[in-house]
């Protein structure tokens, strides 16, 4: 069950390949998530060499989280500061070499609930120009006409 999701993703993105994250987050940040509060609209990953060679890490860009209660929240929260992600060094160099190509990007897709844990689930994507989401569009539209006639068959 997703808490939070970025809902127009698959509209202007073609999804390649999905991958899952782990999050570091703040405790207050995880209430406020779990809450359904948050924005994923505008964010975008970015994965940057780290300081070991041959080794990258991964950051989540633009996603806001306001405070869970703000009265109690300190005063320098940033709602949208950088998040970074857990994911193997595998997964980390693959996103690295996607993100090097031309025409890909790494888009966050949605954030949910794995047993206790919160997890991102993100994907390589290449962007859609607008008469490919036209496209899109119309295919659902035929697909949700067909599925209507043979439900009351």
């Amino acid at each position: 069950m997703n808490l939070i999701e970025h809902k127009k993703a698959r509209l202007n993105y073609e999804i390649l390949k999905e991958f899952e994250a782990g999050l570091e987050l703040l405790g207050h940040e995880v209430k406020s998530l779990r809450g359904r509060h948050g924005k994923l609209e505008g964010s975008h990953i970015v994965v940057r060499p780290s300081g070991r060679k041959g080794s990258y890490e991964a950051y989540v860009v633009g996603m806001s989280i306001p405070p869970y209660q703000a009265a109690n929240t300190e005063k320098e929260y940033e709602p949208e500061r950088t998040r970074k992600l857990l994911l193997s060094k595998k997964e980390l160099a693959e996103l690295s070499a996607a993100e090097g190509q031309k025409g890909l990007t790494v888009v966050p897709l949605a954030v949910y609930n794995k047993s206790s844990k919160l997890k991102l689930k993100l994907a390589i994507a290449r962007g859609r120009k607008v008469y490919d989401k036209r496209s899109v569009l119309k295919e659902r539209d035929t697909k949700r006409d067909i599925q209507r006639t043979l439900k009351n068959f």
